[in-house]
């Protein structure tokens, strides 16, 4: 494919809206692209609207590399402030605009151009790819989880996940919990308190408690750092002169070895437990998603493919990390064969953000970078 023929991919799955949703849509686009090229794929369906992809090319004899991206994106935020609309990619100074640009739809476009050209080329001689195009990751991982637990993943001897690294091979990061807790109080008079129970104040019990713990964890860990915990939506009450009967928060914490994800759950029910046993208290959590730290080999053969490649395509050696945020690697991992992976994939810091982007030229590059990792992972 030329560049404009690479760019037209990239730009037609951008003005997709699939925002925690309507993935299938991008799936049958994708499954087109390969049909032209007699790649045959597989739809996994989740729900209606909700459709993975599975499609593979090489030989049945060999090694078989897993290429994984996920096909939702993060709702763009306020339309207004974008400089330009972001369901529609627009190119500016060599830069692609548009939601999921950079998280991730850069990366498994360049995934799925590296193997129809691979294909086309009759380079891979050797083995097999397997691209996971996954629903979901953006709230839950559930795409990855499904494809797991049907045992797509395997038979994989290896598995890149192409999310944005900034020129940096991952290959470790932090697990991810997220919870809900609800708290029960009484209705009452604003000007008569005392006959109410306040569900806020009772929820910032819990707040303080919360805070008091995190800020005692002296533990790191020398690849992923701290553990965070952060309180991210909170709602209460239905009207400025009532005490409000009832309030949630909901927070977000990301676990490191160190202080993993089944102290933090016990540490954390504890907490509402004793805050319970006070007079007028009643609070409910409930855990909603809970995702394991993911470590992989930092010296395995897949490390030091790409590592060797990307120097020779960047001209410099990149960094080999840890990364704060969770992947669809956290599901993946609970295959039946353990095997080696990396989180590698163009973009940069913008992930979420208004005027999300991805550098042309690290998009382009990157599908040279697939094709060789994968001709020399599969020798």
């Amino acid at each position: 494919m030329n560049k404009q023929e690479k760019l037209a991919i990239l730009k037609d799955m951008i003005n997709i809206d699939s925002t925690n949703g309507n993935e299938e849509e991008v799936a049958d686009y994708l499954l087109k692209q390969f049909a032209k090229y007699g790649i045959l794929s597989e739809k996994v369906a989740y729900s209606e609207a909700r459709t993975n992809l599975v499609s593979k090319i090489g030989g049945k004899n060999g090694k078989v590399l897993g290429f994984s991206g996920h096909m939702d994106v993060v709702d763009a935020g306020d339309r207004k402030a974008w400089k330009t609309p972001p369901f529609q990619a627009t190119e500016s100074d060599g830069k692609l605009f548009g939601r999921g640009s950079t998280d991730m739809k850069s990366g498994l476009a360049a995934m799925v151009i590296a193997m129809i050209e691979l294909e086309q080329e009759g380079k891979l001689i050797d083995g097999q790819i397997k691209l996971l195009a996954t629903i979901g990751e953006e709230i839950g991982e559930i795409g990855a989880a499904q494809l797991t637990t049907l045992g797509y993943a395997d038979d994989l001897d290896g598995l890149i996940i192409g999310e944005p690294s900034v020129r940096q091979i991952i290959y470790a990061h932090k697990g991810s919990m997220n919870y809900t807790l609800v708290s029960y109080g009484k209705n009452a008079h604003s000007s008569t308190p005392e006959l109410g129970i306040n569900a806020i104040d009772n929820l910032m019990l819990f707040y303080k408690e919360v805070e008091q713990y995190v800020a005692g964890i002296h533990q790191t860990n020398d690849i992923l750092g701290v553990f965070t915990h952060n309180v991210t939506v909170i709602e209460g009450g239905n009207q400025v002169n009532s005490i409000p009967a009832r309030a949630q928060l909901q927070g977000n914490i990301r676990t490191i070895p160190e202080v993993d994800n089944e102290k933090t759950e016990q540490v954390f029910c504890t907490i509402v437990s004793k805050l319970n046993k006070q007079e007028g208290v009643h609070l409910e959590i409930t855990w909603d998603y809970n995702k394991m730290p993911v470590f992989s080999d930092p010296k395995s053969n897949l490390v030091k493919i790409a590592e060797s490649i990307a120097k020779e395509q960047f001209g410099k050696t990149i960094p080999i990390i840890g990364l704060a945020g969770t992947t669809d690697a956290a599901e993946f991992i609970k295959a039946k064969n353990q095997f080696p992976l990396i989180i590698f994939g163009p973009g940069n810091n913008t992930p979420h953000e208004v005027n999300e982007y991805v550098d042309i030229e690290n998009y382009l590059e990157m599908i040279d970078v697939y094709k060789a990792i994968a001709i020399q992972f599969l020798k």
